[in-house]
């Protein structure tokens, strides 16, 4: 009894000649019969940086400082009610439905959109009720008075029994970030920057990892700025946290490890893609001015307020499927 042979190899295309940038352009001014390849398939960002239909693979690329290996995404939900009891139900909601931990928004945040909780310790306990905070993720939006708002939480944890060293908080202490959102303020940086750096410093002594400071790219997004807006924005304010850390008695290589960023992504996906991986290069080119090899920065990605619409809401599914699908 003979084998059966062995089954013949088929390479698709194999009877086509390989296709290159200039035959797809020779069909391309085809079609367009003499309009300008640039005016009709180019388009560009409110940068005027241009957008390729259609890119090759970039053989000159090197690989960008992303996350760290092996780090497990996190699903945050939003937790923003202004009762405590309902922003609980809330919490515990979706808890059973896949979160791996919570964005809790306080009221006057940058993300709060004139909603979210009261910074109050009882507030938070109620808020929390349940919630092991040594066993989730969290994110904390804050606003004007954040740094109190963060020593609340971190009372909390201590109240509760929890080992600060055993939660995975990150603080989002942003003043600048919170100051631009008010329009306004009594007091210069200046006299600001020593008591952010005192909160951070000490938030650090009691055991917490951080990180603590944010650099959010969010205020530009909502403002309608364009893309190169929003990471100056954030760098910009993330440099002057670095500066202020390393002004209050902190070395610039823990600095950088007590900073992370926030940034909007929205259905435009690849413009989103982009944008993060241009954080993640500028903010290497910062850590390197500093005199440090650059290190993965924890960047959070939150579905943009910008693109959602009130009269057709269930679209807002499909926009925010899209973002999600762009960190």
């Amino acid at each position: 009894m003979s084998a059966d042979p062995p089954p013949e190899e088929l390479s698709l295309a194999a009877d086509f000649p390989a296709a290159t940038r200039e035959d797809w352009l020779k069909l391309v001014a085809a079609v367009l019969k003499g309009t300008p390849f640039e005016k009709k398939l180019v388009a560009r960002t409110y940068d005027d940086l241009p957008i390729q239909p259609l890119y090759g693979r970039d053989r000159a690329a090197t690989p960008i400082a992303g996350r760290a290996l092996g780090a497990p995404w996190q699903v945050l939900a939003r937790v923003d009610h202004p009762d405590p009891a309902a922003a609980n139900a809330e919490a515990r909601h979706e808890f059973g439905n896949g979160a791996t931990g919570l964005a809790l928004v306080f009221a006057g945040a940058i993300g709060g959109g004139r909603y979210g909780l009261e910074a109050t310790e009882a507030a938070l306990a109620r808020a929390l009720d349940g919630v092991h905070l040594d066993a989730i993720a969290l994110e904390l939006d804050l606003g004007r008075h954040g740094q109190n708002a963060a020593q609340r939480i971190a009372d909390l944890v201590q109240r509760q029994g929890m080992a600060p060293a055993a939660t995975n908080i990150r603080f989002g202490c942003d003043p600048l970030g919170a100051l631009s959102v008010a329009g306004s303020s009594a007091r210069a940086w200046r006299e600001i920057a020593p008591e952010f750096a005192a909160t951070i410093v000490d938030l650090k002594r009691r055991g917490f990892k951080g990180p603590f400071a944010v650099g959010d790219a969010r205020p530009i997004h909502d403002a309608g700025g364009s893309e190169a807006q929003e990471l100056a924005f954030a760098l910009a304010n993330a440099t002057a946290y670095l500066r202020a850390l390393e002004a209050g008695g902190v070395t610039l290589e823990d600095a950088r490890q007590m900073i992370f960023f926030r940034a909007a992504v929205d259905a435009d996906q690849f413009l989103s893609v982009a944008k993060l991986r241009a954080l993640r290069l500028l903010w290497g080119r910062i850590e390197e001015a500093c005199g440090l090899a650059p290190k993965p920065a924890f960047v959070s990605a939150a579905t943009a307020w910008r693109m959602m619409t009130q009269r057709d809401p269930w679209v807002n599914l499909l926009r925010t499927t899209i973002a999600t699908f762009s960190v």
